[in-house]
């Protein structure tokens, strides 16, 4: 998602925590300036910010994954492996507080509680 597509999705988010719903979004957040985004939005809105970063240890599942992955968008192609790892290696290090989860050793379910749990405890 390029910085543009980030600030369109911020300005949904935004109309969406203004009508107190809750709101999550599935992003990279790759940067800096993408995360800079989400937490403009937290500050307009006076809403609550909880950032989590899923990560898949095991490199030769993640493969796996990515290889057997098919989201139906017949506009936008799955990356390649290659694109991945030029992804991973210019991926800004955190400096927000960001709850982490390998799923490599997470179910989906798990990953789902442990970020009810952390948003519930907030």
């Amino acid at each position: 998602m390029t910085v543009a597509a980030y600030e369109v999705s911020r300005a949904i988010a935004e109309q969406n925590l203004r009508l107190d719903h809750d709101v999550v979004v599935d992003a990279v957040n790759h940067s800096e300036e993408a995360r800079q985004t989400w937490r403009t939005a937290a500050s307009r809105t006076e809403a609550l910010l909880g950032f989590v970063y899923l990560m898949l240890s095991d490199a030769r599942e993640h493969e796996g994954r990515l290889h057997s992955r098919d989201r139906g968008l017949a506009h936008v192609g799955e990356p390649a492996w290659a694109d991945v790892l030029r992804r991973r290696a210019d991926y800004a290090a955190w400096s927000d507080d960001v709850l982490e989860l390998d799923t490599a050793a997470w179910t989906a379910d798990e990953v789902a509680d442990a970020i009810i749990g952390r948003h519930d405890s907030t």
